[in-house]
């Protein structure tokens, strides 16, 4: 051997064994994660892993149709961080309704209030001022005394704010139906990478909040029906009787139980008759909790097994306004999703006792609570609600900062979304939803923004950017390594990576390295040509060659994306035959595959489908034998 031909073949060994060995960007906030012990890179917890936590206690006065809600509220905030407090971080997220308040996009008039104002603020019972004249959506606050580690401290907040008439993630649904969400002063989350969350709501990006345990009250009117995240700890108090146990037979009803008919409720028969009713609730361990009410809401509710092993029971329950006829088989929507992700995909049992569908406005996921808007179509309306519910396990069982990386719980509730879809509609028609819905405007559109990096913080980001990369693409990118690792490894994978961090507040290295962990496999090559790089989905056929039965294609990845491809063979006949191929294709070489198929006969066409992973470009995903 030659010496060139020597280092030649040494330069090829060093590129495959750099490919094999390719290194992930990790950020450097992230990086003090793994220098300080918190997280590891092998995807677990580190053993220094820590998150602080809140007890809240609240009691709310709410007196539709007056929009005016009060509440009080005593939390017990505990410090499990190693480090010293001297200043505490308040979500108001309300505030986000003031006139000068910062948004993503435009709004009307009917969407603006004054904001949440503070009538009182003590710490460990000494009065405290706060001035919220100029307050946004945080509100940092220093400390008479600073909070140690391991050390609590106790927070008593008397606050009120009006309901916005545009009723959207929250507000008045109509005038005496209200929604109420993000309603209350919390402490942020103050984690192991960047401290204290001071990231501003602009409306359009989601959440970041902890673990914490909740007891609440609402004091409505007679006749209003109060719903909310957690359990009713006072259901003989609040419902007459007879209510009261149509309640608690569809707690382990397969049918549904019409709690509260419309001639219930205009004969006032359902609610205690006291001048007002406080009902009571309680949540632990949980991100956050909604509540709805209203003195016309219909009510129905059933139950679902969520865990065979056990034989534990889900409470699913809807309330909507009679003309929502959608919302009439709401119920046996959500009993299906809870069923379906708890046996399936994700394949974790549903972690709570209950699912309330409420018809609103939002579209939108709450811990135990969906917010849904009333369809003419219903296989839409159950689409939409399969999408809510699949948000228990992503972002709600799992702690994850939407604010910043959204495609960490609406990737995922995207991609179980189409999985589902496959089961209710079929392959065909799912595929043709997802692709209209999810992936058209990436692959048709030549607007740089929508190749920006999924890994790219969406708080950063506006616009059609923020729906590719939250939605669509890492979907897709979900859905690309259930192909490669195929449905037993991939369940696995994704099951223990839920295992590891569930209830914990997980990062996209932790879900990127729990995979390569888990698997055995250094999947880095795909990762970072997915979710790290603007690359787009481009597969052009080059080359065929055909002798003696066996084919022989050649693809090109122009557009970068490691995405999975299918073969469409067609002979002289018209005869065709598929050849699916996973993103292993790619696995050596990220730019270039040679496919070799054998005893085909008579080949004259060759043909690429992606199915939901269109291509940028079809004018190149054909080739004629000749």
């Amino acid at each position: 051997m030659t010496r060139k031909l020597l280092f030649s073949g040494v330069l090829s060994v060093i590129s495959c064994l750099g490919l094999q060995a390719q290194e992930l960007y990790i950020p450097r906030d992230v990086q003090k994660a793994y220098e300080n012990g918190t997280r590891s890179k092998d995807g677990n917890p580190g053993s220094n892993y820590w998150q602080n936590k809140g007890v809240y206690t609240i009691d709310l006065n709410v007196n539709p149709p007056d929009r005016k809600v009060t509440g009080k509220e005593t939390i017990v905030y505990t410090n499990q961080s190693p480090d010293t407090l001297k200043v505490l971080n308040f979500k108001l997220f309300l505030n986000q309704h003031k006139p000068e308040a910062p948004r993503s996009g435009q709004t009307s008039a009917d969407y603006l209030t004054s904001g949440i104002h503070i009538d009182a603020y003590r710490e460990n019972g000494v009065a405290r001022e706060w001035t919220d004249k100029n307050d946004g959506t945080n509100k940092p606050v220093q400390l008479a005394a600073p909070l140690l580690p391991g050390a609590s401290i106790t927070l008593d907040i008397d606050w009120h704010f009006d309901m916005s008439v545009q009723s959207g993630r929250e507000g008045a649904i109509d005038e005496t139906t209200f929604f109420l969400a993000y309603f209350f002063p919390r402490v942020a989350v103050y984690d192991d990478s960047r401290g204290w969350d001071t990231m501003t709501f602009r409306g359009s990006q989601e959440f970041y909040n902890d673990f914490n345990d909740y007891r609440f009250s609402v004091t409505v009117p007679a006749n209003y029906i109060v719903w909310a995240t957690g359990d009713l700890q006072n259901p003989d108090e609040v419902l007459q009787p007879s209510y009261a146990q149509r309640l608690e037979r569809s707690m382990t009803s397969d049918e549904v139980v019409h709690i509260a008919t419309k001639e219930d409720l205009e004969n006032h028969k359902v609610t205690a008759q006291n001048a007002t009713n406080t009902w009571i609730w309680k949540a632990d361990a949980i991100t956050d909790i909604a509540i709805a009410l209203s003195d016309h809401y219909l009510w129905d509710a059933g139950s679902v097994i969520a865990d065979p092993q056990t034989g534990r029971r889900v409470s699913v329950q809807a309330a909507y306004d009679e003309p929502s006829e959608d919302f009439r088989e709401m119920v046996n929507y959500g009993k299906h999703a809870i069923a379906w992700f708890s046996n399936n995909y994700p394949g974790v049992p549903y972690p709570y006792s209950k699912s309330t569908i409420v018809r609103g406005f939002a579209d939108m996921e709450y811990p135990m609570m969906v917010n849904d808007s009333s369809f003419p179509e219903a296989e839409f309306a159950r689409f939409v609600v399969e999408h809510e519910i699949a948000h228990t396990y992503f972002p709600f069982y799992m702690g994850i900062n939407e604010t910043r990386f959204g495609f960490m719980d609406e990737g995922w509730a995207t991609a179980l979304e189409y999985l589902i879809g496959i089961h209710d509609l079929g392959p065909e028609k799912a595929t043709e939803n997802f692709k209209k819905f999810r992936v058209a405007a990436w692959a048709n559109t030549t607007d740089m923004e929508y190749d920006l990096p999924v890994i790219t913080p969406l708080n950063a980001l506006n616009g059609v950017a923020i729906r590719a990369n939250a939605y669509g693409k890492s979907a897709l990118g979900y859905l690309a390594m259930k192909a490669y690792l195929g449905d037993t490894l991939f369940s696995k994978a994704l099951k223990g990576y839920m295992d590891r961090w569930n209830g914990k507040h997980p990062m996209p290295w932790d879900f990127f390295y729990t995979f390569n962990d888990i698997t055995g496999k250094d999947l880095n090559w795909f990762w970072d040509r997915w979710y790290f790089s603007n690359h787009y989905i481009d597969i052009a056929v080059t080359d065929a060659v055909y002798k003696k039965g066996t084919l022989t294609v050649t693809l090109q990845n122009l557009g970068g994306m490691p995405a999975p491809v299918t073969l469409v063979l067609t002979d002289k006949n018209g005869t065709s035959q598929a050849f699916a191929q996973t993103p292993a294709i790619w696995e050596t070489d990220p730019d270039r595959a040679v496919i070799t198929l054998k005893n085909v006969k008579d080949i004259e066409n060759i043909r690429l489908d992606g199915g939901i992973f269109m291509d940028a470009d079809t004018s190149n995903d054909s080739y004629s034998i000749k």
